[in-house]
């Protein structure tokens, strides 16, 4: 008979039956997309194994006690955030006991004490509760970073010897419950801290550096209409304390936080950096930075461009997922945009209808919510350039609505002034498309979509090859790991092969062809790009790697140049005949 030592998880769902008799259907569909979405791959990624289901319960084992409370902490915190909006007679909550102990292995099965006192300790658990076991706790040992309430011992079913017991719940702990007049509430759209900069340093010169580095952060954060930033003064606050990262978020009303470090040696500073959701403790992002102090200026410069590009998409990409796992039922407007986004990246016709459909719904829900607004343009005018639609006159004037009242509910919201470019660049006012693009750097001078929109009107709009490969440029620079990073690259591949630097073209249409998602544009710019260099061979292979079929390259040469032309089969994608069927106004 095998035996070993394992953590031993145990999870319930409180008060199934109720729920099963208030909504079976509804209750069954939440419970398999709460596993799917949430409990299944946070177990997978602490290293557990779910030994079997008991209906509205796991048995899962884990080789690590850490690891195993990290699990059950995320769930419940996941769970807590997943139902809040919900009525309390309908939130699914769970129940989570965790043990350390001898098991027997019984196949793909597990018994034996160990497993008795986890069932046990389960059933000790409050709703959206974990408690573990004395000698679970013990291990621990300060790894964890979170406070159990000692319960003492209980005496259970079962079990011949009192059992030592630890609680815990989502929030602040029993023991320390912060004062009421210091706790905000969070806004609805992502909120952020940047605290104060430590100078590890002996030099005390080094201080203004680090300062700077923190001002800058939040300076350039405050440009991004999608977030909250607190302001410098309530930040700084905090400067010279020993900080409690989650004590710090409920104080100033924040989700997230970002803090760092500035360290000199000689004539070079190390910049650390991480970007932390305070509701959870969870590490979401951490870099470091070096460079050398012959201009601290310009060091500070590139530091806070590095750390804002890394923090904002990382953010939006986690609220993305944070909407997501929510019920639809209980979304509000920001969270349905939010969702809207998740699909909009995507370069398919469903997910486009899918992003229109809940950019729309955002907008139902408030009106006068300027990105929703922006956002809906995008895809109504791509529904015309991607032959999604045969309705153009509709989908134009629609577009230029969004986008116009975008602008007009919040002439500082840099994406309603790119959306606007966008849709006048397609509409032949190639110069005050460039405005609107200008308007948008100036707002934000780091949002790559404005660069990218200021290279394509260049390109596109008036024909000026050699003026679009900066603009594209910086875009690519300030959006690196962004989903939609293909296009700036595409176009920029583009200009490349205008202007005859043919090699060059084809490495950035190759790197677009790596980007998840991103359809077949970027295969079909490749193509474009080999043939112009007169590799038809790799051309045709470029193309036929996506669709199959037959297909015709040729040139044309006019007075503007040569164009390569390339024709795709009639199952093709609708309308996207050529890559110049919209000569001179770029259809992407």
């Amino acid at each position: 008979m095998e035996r070993r030592l394992a953590a031993i998880v145990l999870t319930d769902i409180v008060g199934y039956s109720r729920l099963m008799g208030l909504d079976e259907e509804g209750t069954i569909a939440h419970q398999k997309a709460h596993r799917d979405d949430v409990i299944d791959p946070t177990i997978t990624q602490h290293g557990g194994r779910i030994v079997k289901s008991t209906g509205d319960g796991l048995l899962v084992e884990f080789p690590s006690v850490v690891d195993a409370v990290k699990c059950a902490i995320e769930v419940q915190r996941e769970s807590a955030d997943r139902y809040a909006d919900l009525p309390e007679d309908r939130r699914i909550q769970y129940r989570i006991g965790i043990n350390l102990g001898d098991i027997v292995i019984d196949g793909d099965d597990i018994l034996g004490d160990g497993v008795n006192v986890a069932a046990r300790l389960e059933g000790l658990a409050k709703p959206g509760g974990v408690c573990i076991s004395g000698t679970v706790h013990d291990h621990l040992a300060g790894r964890v970073d979170v406070a159990f309430e000692d319960c003492g011992e209980q005496t259970v079913k079962n079990v011949p010897r009192p059992v030592r017991v630890w609680h815990w719940q989502p929030g602040p702990p029993a023991s320390d419950p912060p004062k009421a007049d210091k706790l905000l509430s969070l806004p609805d759209k992502p909120s952020i801290a940047v605290l104060p900069f430590a100078n590890m340093s002996r030099d005390p010169d080094q201080e203004f550096f680090a300062d700077g580095i923190a001002e800058d952060v939040i300076t350039a954060l405050s440009r991004f209409r999608s977030l909250f930033v607190i302001a410098r003064n309530s930040s700084f606050s905090y400067k010279g304390s020993a900080i409690d990262i989650a004590q710090v978020a409920r104080e100033l009303g924040v989700r997230y936080v970002v803090e760092g470090s500035v360290r000199k040696a000689g004539d070079r500073a190390r910049i650390t950096a991480q970007l932390i959701d305070a509701t959870r403790g969870r590490h979401l992002w951490a870099d470091r930075f070096d460079g050398r102090l012959d201009d601290v200026f310009e060091l500070q410069d590139q530091i806070t461009e590095q750390i804002v590009v890394a923090v904002e998409p990382e953010i939006g990409a986690h609220e993305i997922a944070r909407a997501r796992r929510k019920p639809p039922e209980s979304l509000d407007a920001w969270e349905l945009f939010q969702c809207g986004l998740s699909h909009f990246y995507r370069m398919n016709q469903r997910d486009h209808a899918e992003a229109i459909g809940l950019f729309q719904e955002a907008i139902a829900r408030d009106a006068e919510f300027a990105p929703a607004h922006a956002y809906l343009a995008y895809p109504v005018l791509g529904s015309v350039l991607l032959g999604y639609t045969n309705d153009v006159t509709t989908a134009l004037t629609a577009a230029r609505a969004s986008a116009e009242r975008a602008v007009s509910l919040d002439p500082n919201e840099p994406m309603a002034h790119f959306s606007l470019g966008r849709v006048l660049l397609f509409g032949g006012e190639a110069e005050m498309a460039i405005g609107e693009m200008q308007s948008a750097i100036a707002i934000n001078p780091n949002f790559a979509w404005g660069h990218y929109g200021l290279g394509l009107s260049y390109y596109y709009g008036t024909g000026q090859a050699e003026e679009a490969i900066p603009p594209l440029s910086a875009a690519i620079r300030l959006n690196p790991r962004g989903p939609l990073r293909w296009m700036p690259l595409i176009i920029r591949g583009s200009a490349l092969r205008n202007l005859g630097r043919h090699d060059e073209a084809i490495a950035n249409c190759r790197q677009a062809c790596q980007v998840p998602d991103a359809g077949y544009l970027p295969y079909m710019h490749l193509s474009a790009a080999l043939a112009a260099a007169g590799r038809a061979s790799e051309a045709q292979t470029a193309v036929e790697n996506v669709h199959g079929g037959c297909f015709e390259i040729m040139k044309r040469t006019d007075t503007r140049g040569t164009k390569v032309l390339i024709r795709l089969p009639l199952d093709g994608p609708p309308k996207a005949r050529s890559l110049t069927s919209l000569p001179n106004k770029g259809p992407w």
